[in-house]
């Protein structure tokens, strides 16, 4: 690895950072970011990075507002400490789900964190799974986007189950389901789902498609109240499938949501790494944690390289 790179992190998962650094065989950056009692963030970056290749490792993840002042700043410092070229490495990019004008005098918040990052002084975003595909074109400077699902595809490859079926939570993640469903070589199923309000609890009142003696495989790209999932597994429980396993590219779980995810009938929960887990808000169920700091540093080294980032996704 050429050493013209440095890699920072921020407060949000600096294990997570830690092992990105370990594959690549690259020391973590030195800086100091802490809040003030008055909750102002300060940054400082100790090491000289004039002309080089900066990587910030920030998941915007709770809380939510200040991981994401603490990647701003960063991102502010190393441009105003002349670095050569600066990528904010976001695994996951909050404020995702508020990605168009649905209701009247709403903002369109994915976007507006779009332009806090361009307007900070990011050169370029490396991101992974995000909500919805439009927030790619939110960004006036390139962006790359990686997917856990070729993941947790061969995760789940390797366990051999004898009539697999994906179960998306709703029409809008049916596609990435599908791409899931090819991979395993098998059926898909749909949960009708639907909200009529801003609450966070949905309703779901059947499954398109047939889950029943099946090995069922909830997907989902993000979990936080488990309200989704809940109904998901009550409506599959009913049809006597084999199994049920949820699965999940980031697993933001607020206090609901480790609540209700611990004490689902289930077979297995398997989420990525993305996001961290306190796992001690979970006594039931152990989740299986699949690491996507590999991929992250492949597509870190691709990018300093000038390689190609969407070959690593080429089978």
């Amino acid at each position: 690895m050429n050493q013209d790179i440095s890699i920072f992190t921020g407060n949000a998962n600096k294990e997570f950072a830690e092992k990105i650094c370990e594959h690549l065989n690259l020391p973590m950056g030195q800086s100091e970011v802490f809040e003030f009692s008055n909750e102002n963030v300060f940054v400082r970056l100790l090491d000289n990075i004039r002309e080089r290749d900066v990587f910030i490792v920030q998941p915007i993840v709770s809380p939510v507002n200040t991981r994401l002042m603490e990647l701003m700043l960063m991102i502010d410092a190393a441009k105003r400490a002349s670095a050569g070229r600066i990528t904010a490495v976001i695994p996951y990019y909050a404020y995702g789900r508020s990605d168009k004008k649905d209701q009247p005098r709403v903002p369109i918040s994915a976007r507006l964190i779009a332009n806090f990052l361009e307007v900070a002084g990011a050169n370029r975003v490396l991101t992974m799974d995000l909500h919805a595909g439009q927030i790619q074109g939110f960004f006036n400077i390139p962006l790359d986007e990686l997917t856990a699902y070729p993941l947790i595809a061969d995760y789940f490859l390797s366990m051999k189950l004898k009539s697999p079926v994906i179960v998306a939570t709703d029409a809008g993640g049916a596609k990435s389901a599908a791409k899931m469903a090819n991979a395993l070589k098998c059926g898909l199923a749909i949960i009708d789902k639907r909200r009529t309000d801003n609450s966070e609890s949905p309703t779901a009142s059947t499954i398109i498609g047939d889950v029943s003696g099946k090995d069922c495989i909830i997907i989902d790209d993000e979990i936080l109240t488990g309200g989704t999932v809940k109904l998901a597994v009550e409506l599959i429980n009913a049809q006597n499938p084999n199994s049920i396993r949820v699965a999940c590219v980031h697993p933001m779980f607020n206090d609901k949501g480790f609540e209700l995810i611990d004490n689902l009938d289930i077979d297995e929960l398997i989420v990525t790494d993305t996001v961290p887990i306190n796992r001690a808000h979970l006594s039931n169920i152990t989740p299986t944690i699949i690491s996507t700091t590999d991929l992250f540093g492949e597509a870190i080294s691709r990018i300093h390289t000038g390689d190609s980032v969407g070959a690593l996704f080429r089978r």
